[in-house]
């Protein structure tokens, strides 16, 4: 199956019913040329809605204000056509009056030959200009669809018919009556379906794996052969539609697709084609054949029986070749369809309807998407954050451990950090490859992704030219290298959780985010603790420390002061000793003894001296010598 450029992975099926009603910003170019809104509906027949000119009569140049009024309704679709060949091409082109509610539309290339909506508001009243051409016919006629709801609107609803001044006359010619196409019967089930011929007549595919189709849960199709034709069997839930498709591969484009929707106690079943990620395109029922519905107990029921080949029939597939199959339901109101809530279940491998039956499964999910998520689980809430504890708690404790040459601490953060980059680059390329390219319906997800990619990348990077451990530039490194990997750490978890909610994963509802929030409170917890318990030890050791000091300290101040007292005592023994030996040698006596104070050299030299001399003997002076 070829894809129109990026496709959306395995997205199929139904968000909005295709044409006028189905395209609430009024793109209906494709719908210029029959103004049918292909909804499986047959058109109202007595119009409700009016248009009105501001002439009846225009030359080539004139601008003439026409004029939508009627019931409220959602979309529209305004041209004018030769009112001798209204199906030829629109004529002249459009001026808006209101762009805020109207819109211009280029029809058979010409640039403003039609108005439509711009939006699925409700509107009463539509005024617009219409330009005359130079080769006017000489008769115009205005014509509108219009549409109130997804089943009730109506079809070149005639306006007015202005002329040109000199044209004849017009003769409006005797109308001829159109028979709406008959819609082919539709019967009511008389008995649920049955899985008990599943896998021995009837090829079958379940939801869970052989659910009873019964079941409100189960999402059940099964196909029949009947000699040259196929009689299909499809349930579900009641609630909205179901649909399956035929494809090629595993992406959706250019797909054979069925729907059962359910609308007003009513199932209606549809053949339609798919074109890309797309609208599906409503086709007609003269393929099916013994259509019948069932609604009983909150579960859905329809089948309807095709021949195996259509040859000349346009975009419905033989049965007979092997085809992937997807199986889809969702939500439908007022005869309009919404995208599924989660991913279709596709078979695992293509099979052939028509060959011996089987019964089957398949997944909502995708092995490539799967991947993906796994690798980056592992690389952002695993490697990286050991990594991370590792740089920051254990350098320490390794400080003198050594593996190949360097640190074992920041061995062991590099490989860890190595392995996350790794990692992270294969888990990116996966969705490319998957989905084709970019994918415009995923939300923040891809952006956060490309943010997180390049940080990974560049974080390396940036490590290759780390300054030696003394350079001034060191600590700028430090802070850059820090910044850059928190900011990775923080806009890769929240791209975690955006990614969790893509219907590609089918994860639980409310257990993926409960279990995330898990491991990232515990990885957060852990950091809070160990940086509290690395705090405390170093303020302890600088308190150790401190007091260490402090004790050294006052050692030194208690010595110094021994040492000033010691010095001081024996100054001042000293100087008291000296004091008691100047004061008593002056005096001093011994008995029997002389101390000479003074004796010169020669005593003769000196006779004054004679007086200097003296005798003490015990209690008397004696006389001098």
């Amino acid at each position: 199956m070829a894809v129109s450029g990026f496709t959306f992975g395995t997205c199929i099926l139904l968000l909005h019913i295709s044409y006028v009603a189905n395209y609430p910003n009024g793109k209906v170019t494709q719908s210029c040329h029959g103004m049918i809104p292909e909804h499986g509906h047959s058109p109202q027949s007595v119009p409700v809605h009016d248009i009105y000119v501001s002439q009846m009569t225009f030359r080539p140049g004139d601008q003439i204000e026409v004029t939508l009024s009627g019931h409220p309704f959602k979309g529209f679709l305004l041209e004018a056509r030769n009112a001798e060949d209204l199906n030829g091409p629109p004529i002249g082109s459009f001026t808006l009056i209101d762009s805020e509610v109207s819109q211009l539309l280029t029809c058979e290339d010409i640039q403003g030959s039609a108005v439509s909506h711009r939006s699925a508001s409700k509107k009463t009243i539509i005024k617009v200009y219409w330009n005359a051409p130079s080769s006017a016919p000489n008769h115009t006629q205005f014509l509108v669809t219009v549409v109130e709801k997804y089943k009730i609107y109506w079809v070149k609803i005639p306006g007015p018919i202005i002329s040109q001044p000199n044209a004849f006359p017009f003769t409006t010619p005797k109308a001829t009556i159109i028979p709406l196409p008959t819609l082919p019967p539709v019967s009511h089930l008389t008995k649920p379906f049955s899985a008990s011929d599943c896998g021995n007549k009837k090829f079958c595919i379940r939801s869970p794996l052989n659910c009873d189709p019964e079941e409100v849960s189960c999402v059940f199709l099964s196909f029949t052969r009947d000699d040259q034709s196929v009689m299909v069997e499809m349930s579900g839930p009641s609630k909205g539609y179901l649909s399956f498709a035929l494809s090629h591969d595993q992406w959706m484009g250019d797909d054979d697709a069925y729907l059962c929707i359910h609308e007003d106690q009513i199932v209606y079943i549809q053949p339609s084609h798919l074109t890309g990620r797309s609208h599906p395109v409503m086709d007609s029922r003269d393929t099916l054949e013994d259509m019948a519905w069932r609604l009983a107990d909150g579960v859905m029921q329809c089948s309807f029986r095709r021949n195996i080949t259509l040859p000349g029939v346009k975009n419905r597939f033989d049965l007979n070749t092997s085809y992937y199959i997807f199986l889809a339901d969702g939500a439908a109101n007022d005869g309009r369809i919404y995208k599924h809530s989660r991913q279709p279940l596709i078979t695992y491998e293509k099979y052939d309807v028509t060959d011996s039956p089987k019964n089957i499964g398949g997944s909502h999910s995708v092995l490539l998407l799967k991947v993906h998520g796994a690798l980056m689980f592992v690389a952002w809430m695993t490697t990286v954050s050991i990594g991370v504890l590792v740089a920051r708690f254990f350098k320490p404790v390794w400080s003198k451990a050594f593996f190949l040459g360097e640190a074992a601490w920041f061995q062991v953060h590099r490989m860890l950090m190595f392995t996350t980059t790794v990692l992270t680059c294969i888990a990116f390329v996966m969705p490319f490859i998957y989905r084709g390219g970019w994918s415009r319906h995923a939300g923040y997800h891809p952006y956060l992704g490309c943010i997180v990619m390049t940080l990974a990348v560049l974080q390396p990077l940036l490590a290759v030219f780390r300054p030696p451990l003394h350079d001034p530039r060191r600590q700028m490194f430090n802070w850059t290298h820090w910044s850059m990997g928190t900011a990775a750490r923080i806009i890769a978890v929240a791209a975690m959780f955006l990614g969790m909610d893509l219907p590609g994963l089918n994860l639980p509802d409310s257990r993926k985010t409960y279990a995330m929030i898990g491991f990232v409170a515990w990885h957060v917890g852990t950091e809070i603790v160990l940086e509290l318990k690395y705090w405390i030890m170093t303020e302890f050791r600088s308190f150790s420390h401190l007091l260490q000091w402090k004790q050294r300290v006052m050692l030194l101040k208690r010595q110094c002061w021994q040492f000033m007292s010691v010095g001081m005592l024996l100054f001042s023994s000293y100087f008291c000793l000296q004091s008691t030996i100047y004061e008593q040698a002056k005096t001093l006596a011994f008995a029997g003894q002389v101390i000479i104070i003074i004796k010169p050299k020669k005593l003769e030299a000196c006779p004054d001296c004679l007086e200097h001399i003296c005798e003490f003997s015990l209690g008397r002076l004696g006389s001098c010598l």
